[in-house]
């Protein structure tokens, strides 16, 4: 395995690790603020002022004519991460952090699954096979087994 796919695995090692502290963080500033909405905002804004910020001193221009020439559905990223980080905000509190991230963890293997097989939304085509199926199976177990104990 060459070094960059070392470095392209540590990096998905961290975002994963990564997302169940900002679900906390999260919970803890609706708490904080006594709003779901308004926290997923919040976390939201500070998101976008880091990535404008590291976008301009990056000197990688924005280049909105490209995105408006783009298909309409490219703009829906945007909604999906924001119904994201307010799903997560209202389930902490009610399922806990391990609750929560195993049954994300699922919809996301389940559709990432379904869109590699049918290479939606120009993703490469990984058809699934007995062991990918398997996978998949293991992972919903792990799931049950999160959620019960």
């Amino acid at each position: 395995m060459s070094q960059t796919s070392w470095l392209l695995i540590l990096i998905a090692l961290i975002a994963g690790i990564a997302l169940p502290v900002q679900f906390s963080i999260n919970a803890q500033l609706r708490y904080t603020i006594g709003s779901p909405l308004a926290a997923s905002a919040i976390s939201f804004l500070v998101g976008t002022i880091a990535l404008s910020f590291l976008t301009v001193f990056s000197n990688q221009p924005i280049l909105l004519k490209n995105a408006l020439a783009g298909p309409a559905w490219i703009w829906i990223g945007g909604l999906l991460g924001a119904f994201y980080v307010f799903a997560t905000i209202i389930l902490i509190p009610h399922l806990g952090a391990g609750t929560t991230v195993a049954l994300v963890l699922t919809g996301q293997v389940i559709a990432s699954l379904i869109i590699d097989h049918f290479g939606l939304l120009h993703v490469p085509v990984h058809t699934i096979g007995v062991e990918r199926l398997l996978g998949a199976l293991l992972i919903i177990i792990g799931v049950f087994l999160v959620q019960k104990f």
